[in-house]
């Protein structure tokens, strides 16, 4: 009689498929000691694999079936069968009913909670089955948030403010603190948010009321007025909850919030500036999830992205992300340091500050108390046996010098300029005081970019471009391409795009491009000799955009200057 196969460990899985390492599962099991948490909590926590990695190795480890929830359509009379309250206490997500088994597939993050299995079962009466399905915890947060609809009460809150008469819906938690409807106010402003996909908070006060706006995909949009009474009490929230002196209301400060907001890590960079109807309070919202994107994810056309990786294949020089604030330029950097990590290479970054904690790269944030900027940051740095040094951005001489010093002696080197164009970044290093000489033979190339919106898939509207349209996307006689325009749905809240993609423009810097650097040569020698070796401007790549449907042409000249095409 043979012997029953042991199903293997979770963390013997992970090693097995060359996801951790035996160290890195000596030290999870070391922290497992410390915390009595789940081994896989510990892991995704520690940044050494990925929920989705875990879900899928435990669900193998177990013999049971994992699901992705992001990828999940929940059938809406399941959410009738399990209540709000239920799924949130026992970290649990109905997804869907199979009448002719009588059963119900749930999805869990631990399977084995026998507790909430019986609880589930007595609600449903003993009527079905139930069928348990591994997914993610975070993920399963997100699916309660996104299906059975937002947490906090907004409305509520300030309702219970005005009256005295407490919204129980809003109520979360059973601490002492959440019994104070402005602390659960700001809560849910922060949550809400989150939630839309902001990338920065507005509180803005005006005279006799409070203006709160979101920056969604780039742009701004007021999601509420509040009367000015409100303002001090939620000024001082924000100041307490990001580190600030709340007796200080005349001079600009700064401050940092850290939060766990639908089961994952978000962080708030806070500024304070003192403005003629009170104090101004801006959020930048630093979501971990979307900060790092993958290189082929970048939504770079085959060509760009192939002499991208060139680029990053040359052993020494320098690369350079170019664009306006709010661009991307981070974002790429980042995608770009996530493709060349590797245990084989040491990478150190100089941030102001670092927005993305990353493994294996080593990040330092530069400290003005300590006298730590760019300049200093990158000698210091030379001395620590770095490979590929990234510097956060290049804003005068001294950091620009020191940049191309360090890919000079055998480095690659990584930064951000501010400028319009990859072409423009040539003339304003020079403009910094950086030498022809240096320059020529030192830059790999330069990337610049822009962000658009996207276009939302469910409602976009397929129409002809107008003769003028037709004129700016160069447009041969007699040819009516279909593209798109913005409509609006539920999907989108009614704005017709959903999310950003890049786009962008590559220059490669050849031996014949470091002669005419070398002799201070135009723009336009520079400009022409690029476009003989099948250079393409940034407006190509937005034109390009527009014609497979992603985009629109108000879009694409929201961003850049197209009337040179006139």
């Amino acid at each position: 009689m043979s012997a029953v196969a042991k199903p293997k460990r979770i963390g013997d899985l992970l090693i097995d498929k060359g996801i951790l390492t035996q160290d890195q599962l000596n030290i999870a099991l070391t922290e497992q000691k410390k915390r009595n948490q789940p081994l896989g909590k510990i892991i995704v926590s520690m940044g050494f694999a990925t929920e989705a990695v875990v879900r899928d190795a435990l669900g193998e480890a177990l013999g049971q079936e994992s699901v992705d929830l992001t990828k999940v359509v929940v059938d809406a009379e399941v959410l009738q069968l399990v209540s709000k309250d239920i799924a949130r206490r026992f970290q649990i997500m109905p997804l869907s009913v199979d009448t002719a088994k009588g059963s119900l597939t749930v999805a869990m993050s631990d399977t084995f909670n026998v507790v909430a299995m019986d609880q589930l079962r007595a609600l449903l009466g003993g009527d079905l089955d139930i069928v348990p399905v591994l997914a993610g915890e975070s993920e399963i947060e997100n699916a309660i948030d996104q299906f059975y609809g937002f947490e906090l009460s907004v409305d509520g809150i300030l309702h219970e403010i005005e009256t005295g008469q407490v919204d129980y819906n809003s109520l979360q938690g059973e601490s002492e603190e959440y019994s104070q409807p402005l602390v659960r106010l700001v809560d849910a402003l922060l949550s809400d948010a989150v939630k839309k996909g902001a990338s920065d908070i507005h509180f803005e006060p005006e005279h006799g009321f409070l203006r709160i706006r979101y920056r969604i995909d780039g742009v701004l949009r007021q999601v509420r007025s509040l009367h000015h009474n409100y303002w001090s009490a939620i000024a001082v929230r924000l100041k307490v909850i990001s580190g600030m002196n709340i007796a200080e209301t005349r001079a600009p400060q700064d401050g940092h919030i850290s939060l766990t907001l639908f089961g994952r890590p978000i962080d708030f960079r806070v500024s304070a500036q003192p403005t003629t109807h009170g104090e101004n309070i801006v959020l930048r919202i630093l979501d971990r999830n979307k900060g790092i994107v993958a290189l082929d994810k970048l939504g770079l056309s085959d060509h760009a992205l192939a002499s991208l990786r060139l680029m990053m294949a040359r052993p020494e020089g320098i690369l350079l992300v170019t664009g306006p604030t709010g661009s991307g330029k981070t974002t790429t950097l980042y995608s770009m340091l996530n493709y060349v990590n590797s245990e084989s290479v040491n990478i150190m970054t100089l941030e102001d500050p670092v927005e993305y904690p990353m493994p294996m790269i080593r990040q330092t944030s530069v400290n003005k108390a300590a006298k730590l900027d760019f300049a200093s940051g990158i000698r210091s740095m030379l001395r620590q046996d770095p490979d590929i040094i990234l510097v956060g951005e290049i804003r005068d001489e001294d950091t620009a010098d020191m940049a191309l010093r360090a890919a000079m002696t055998g480095h690659q080197v990584y930064s951000t300029l501010h400028t319009n164009s990859a072409i423009g970044a040539i003339p304003r290093l020079l403009d910094l005081g950086i030498v022809p000489d240096v320059l020529a033979g030192n830059i790999i190339g330069i990337v610049a970019q822009r962000l658009v919106r996207r276009l939302c898939p469910h409602c976009r509207k397929p129409d002809k471009p107008n003769e003028l349209e037709s004129h700016l996307l160069g447009l041969g006689e007699g040819e009516r391409p279909t593209i798109y325009r913005a409509e609006g749905c539920d999907h989108c809240n009614q704005f017709g795009y959903k999310g950003r993609m890049g786009i962008t423009e590559l220059l490669k810097v050849d031996q014949d491009m470091d002669d005419l650097i070398a002799r201070r040569a135009s723009r336009r020698e520079i400009f022409d000799l690029a476009i003989s070796k099948g250079f393409q401007p940034i407006a190509e790549d937005g034109l390009r955009r527009v014609l497979d449907g992603s985009t629109t042409l108000e879009e694409v000249s929201r961003v850049i200057d197209l009337t040179d095409r006139l």
